[in-house]
């Protein structure tokens, strides 16, 4: 696609079909549940200490933010038909909600363009506040529902 042009809806459905394929991958699943229902920051610390402590250790947290900003970024850059996009997908938001409480801070003491293209995305929805609010009361229920279980923990 040339500079400038909007894309259509038929090519935008491909990207995003593709990148839904790309979230089907086992290692993509087991780092996504990690995710969503194990990963439980307390602070913005509890973040940059996951990034820095290891290669290993912070694989499947790299993995799915980085895919999801990824993903932002092709909307936000106009690869993607936004409206294509958004009507297709939800975990975005999820994934946000999780550390939106820490993010400026884990940008100050990380790197201040650390998931921008995620969080721009998320931050121009209608209501990003109040969706942010209702993934993280699911994402609670989830990681209640895991910790009944005995399956918690900040580490897959």
């Amino acid at each position: 696609m040339e500079s400038g042009t909007t894309p259509n809806k038929t090519d935008s459905a491909s990207v995003v079909l593709k990148l839904y394929e790309l979230r089907r991958d086992p290692e993509m699943r087991e780092a996504r549940e990690w995710y969503l229902t194990k990963f439980n920051p307390k602070s913005a610390e509890d973040i940059v200490k996951l990034l820095m402590e290891s290669f290993e250790g912070s694989r499947y947290y790299r993995m799915v933010t980085s895919y999801w900003d990824m993903a932002a970024s092709l909307v936000n850059n106009g690869a993607i038909d936004r409206t294509v996009f958004l009507d297709a997908n939800t975990e975005h938001i999820a994934i946000l909600a999780k550390i939106h409480p820490y993010l400026a801070e884990v940008q100050k003491m990380y790197r201040d363009t650390y998931l921008k293209q995620l969080e721009t995305l998320v931050m121009s929805l209608p209501n990003a506040e109040k969706l942010l609010a209702g993934r993280m009361k699911l994402l609670d229920s989830w990681g209640k529902a895991g910790q009944k279980s005995g399956d918690v923990g900040f580490k897959p």
